[in-house]
């Protein structure tokens, strides 16, 4: 378990934390991070220490809820804190950390490469009053990431304070800016990097369907990956899934973030109306992450509809160039078969050139049908 004391522009990290001896600090909050297993094996003394530091419990449920990998994004509260669940789209960092992650392995997902690395891992959010507890999967990759980031804020700011003296900003502007002023409102830049996460994938993932669109569209192409082109559509449509119940669960949460009062609230009215602006702009990335996975979906399905059309309109020219030369060789077959009955006076079949005369019918009849059916634009080739 990581304890993160944040204070204004201060931000202390302790690795090896006694959660005994855990206590509130006189100003700012605490970021208490642990990982399912730790949750699990520890549950009993992370609740005393909740205990001793908001005086209140997690419910029974809630801790189930927290410790459920299958759960989808959902949010719930109690008089003394609110419950986020939050199914992550991240890529995995790598099979090793993945198989740890996971001890039970999902489904594995098909299509390509960068849906099959993509990470639906759940992470949970307790909000107090002056206490975060954040559940994370065992690998922690979204974790350490913010974190990094987090402590770079943190000296950011500090750093600007000493070059820029006489202009300190208070602990709210600067945690509007930087680090955080509450619980909520780091959970909230949390689930934002989470968010952000599958947007910086979506190049990678564009440019490998785009290959396939144009497999798909070339009508001399024999596509075969027609179980991998299935399985990423049923990909894309799970992660739809996921998505919406990621906008779900923050709609809640906003419209929940409405109800509070300055008497339920520590945070003033101006903290409040930032929350609710971050909130909406979690909630704007997720849309543009549900715009982006449906507009994927739609250019596969276009993709398909396309490389039926164009092969049918394929099978369609070579169907009209097979029927073009049968009727040209029809009359041909005919003048052969007339020639050919077993009678003993026909024209021309006593005569010592009737051969080159019935010949030359036969190439001006085969060249005369040749010219009709190319004015009538039946021999051409549609433009590639």
């Amino acid at each position: 378990m990581q304890v993160f004391l944040i204070h204004g522009t201060s931000v202390r990290l302790d690795q090896a934390p006694q959660l005994e001896t855990l206590r509130l600090p006189e100003h700012g909050f605490l970021w208490l991070s642990c990982s399912l297993e730790e949750l699990k094996h520890g549950h009993s003394a992370l609740q005393a220490t909740l205990q001793r530091l908001c005086g209140v419990q997690l419910v029974d449920l809630h801790v189930s809820d927290l410790l459920n990998e299958q759960l989808p994004s959902s949010y719930d509260f109690t008089s003394d804190y609110d419950l986020l669940v939050f199914r992550r789209l991240a890529e995995a960092s790598t099979a090793e950390e993945a198989s740890t992650a996971q001890p039970q392995p999902p489904p594995k997902r098909g299509g390509p490469p960068i849906l099959r690395r993509i990470d639906t891992s759940a992470v949970g959010f307790v909000v107090f009053d002056r206490v975060l507890l954040s559940v994370h999967p065992e690998d922690g990759a979204l974790r350490d990431s913010y974190v990094q980031r987090l402590l770079s804020a943190g000296s950011a700011q500090v750093s600007a304070q000493i070059s820029d003296a006489g202009m300190v900003p208070d602990g709210h502007s600067a945690g509007a800016r930087g680090v955080p002023g509450s619980p909520a409102d780091l959970m909230l830049r949390i689930v934002s990097h989470m968010v952000d996460g599958f947007l910086a994938l979506r190049r990678e993932l564009s440019r490998q369907l785009e290959r396939w669109q144009t497999e798909l569209i070339n009508p001399r192409a024999r596509f075969a990956n027609w179980s991998t082109l299935l399985d990423a559509r049923k990909a894309l449509h799970q992660l739809d899934d996921i998505c919406d119940d990621q906008r779900d669960a923050m709609q809640d949460w906003t419209e929940a973030l409405k109800t509070w009062s300055d008497a339920d609230s520590t945070l003033t009215p101006k903290e409040r109306d930032m929350l609710q602006v971050r909130s909406r702009d979690v909630l704007e990335h997720i849309d543009r992450v549900v715009q982006h996975v449906r507009q994927l979906e739609q250019n596969a399905e276009t993709a398909v509809q396309i490389h039926f059309n164009a092969q049918s309109h394929r099978a369609n020219e070579i169907m009209r160039t097979l029927t073009v030369l049968t009727a040209i060789f029809l009359p041909l077959n005919l003048i052969a078969g007339i020639f050919g009955m077993n009678f003993d006076s026909i024209p021309l079949l006593n005569r010592a050139n009737g051969f080159w005369l019935t010949l030359g019918a036969m190439g001006l009849i085969a060249g005369g049908l040749a010219l009709f059916f190319w004015r009538k634009r039946y021999l051409e080739r549609s433009a590639r």
